[in-house]
């Protein structure tokens, strides 16, 4: 697909964001910015006016219609009809405790106990966890578990806040049959780290906006090597999600500005799971003859 106007608008969220992520190389720079915006901000969506989402995208509310256009709507209010199915999960009790918590210490409340944090953590999680539960794609799903099952090599990247899952990642594999190949970028040296890679194996990449650079060239050469990437991250519009042929999509709750990892560890202990139950399929125990 390229730059050109859709003629017939989406039906759905993920065909919306299908047709973003196909054509977003050829958008313009106003209308990235506000791509980026609507996937991110989709549960807002509903209750927000055209000039509140002008104002965050820092474009005029002419530049919002114009994208909503571009992608087959009559305007801003036929594209936002697409968001408000999912407002109620959005605006959920869990989703608003940690809002006003945070919003007491802007205040400047001093009396906060410590299992207040925790709990605020902990209800914000579920309701991320209830969104990741009813989100999650399954055919994509599926495609990631199958291409971990067919390759012979598994290389894993991820640094800063993700290096803990490539980390759990890199230790779960190893129980199985697979050559696993974690690039901790130890001493800036994941490009050497990286040298062995082929065109068969596969790449797990784990980052979130803002997107770690280490991890967006290794994707880059990875693809250019031919290997196949699963991406685990928080957008189809990603530099990791656009260059793989398996994104799955986590965004985390965020309390006192410490965004959690629960989704995204849920994420990779299923994938490693989903895995170790089709290798058990194929194991066939040797059979002890009887004299």
């Amino acid at each position: 697909m390229n730059a050109q106007t859709l003629k017939t608008a989406p039906q759905t969220e993920d065909e919306l964001f299908l047709a973003m992520a196909a054509g977003f190389e050829g958008l313009s720079k106003q209308l990235k910015v506000i791509g980026h915006y609507v996937e991110r901000h989709r549960g807002q969506l509903g209750i927000q006016s055209i000039q509140q989402v002008a104002q965050n995208c820092q474009v005029q509310p002419s530049a919002i219609v114009r994208f909503a256009k571009h992608f087959g709507f009559s305007g801003f209010s036929e594209l936002q009809r697409l968001f408000r199915e999912g407002l109620a999960r959005q605006i959920s009790p869990g989703r608003d405790y940690p809002s006003r918590i945070r919003g007491a210490i802007e205040l400047g409340a001093l009396n906060l106990q410590s299992t207040d944090i925790a709990h605020a953590l902990m209800s914000g999680s579920i309701a991320a966890m209830q969104e990741l539960q009813s989100t999650l794609s399954a055919p994509t799903f599926e495609a990631a578990v199958n291409l971990l099952f067919e390759a012979d090599t598994v290389w894993l990247a991820a640094t800063r806040r993700s290096f803990a899952v490539a980390t759990y990642l890199a230790y779960a594999l190893q129980h199985t049959q697979k050559r696993v190949q974690h690039i901790t970028a130890m001493g800036s040296m994941q490009e050497g780290q990286l040298r062995g890679l082929q065109a068969q194996d596969v790449l797990v990449a784990i980052s979130f906006a803002p997107y770690a650079e280490e991890t967006e060239s290794l994707v880059r050469q990875a693809h250019e090597r031919g290997a196949r990437i699963i991406a685990i991250t928080d957008s189809s519009l990603s530099p990791l999600a656009r260059l793989a042929t398996a994104a799955l999509l986590v965004n985390e709750t965020s309390v006192f500005g410490f965004r959690a990892l629960t989704n995204t560890m849920t994420v990779a202990q299923s994938l490693f799971m989903a895995l170790a139950y089709r290798l058990e399929l194929q194991y066939e125990p040797a059979t002890v003859a009887v004299s």
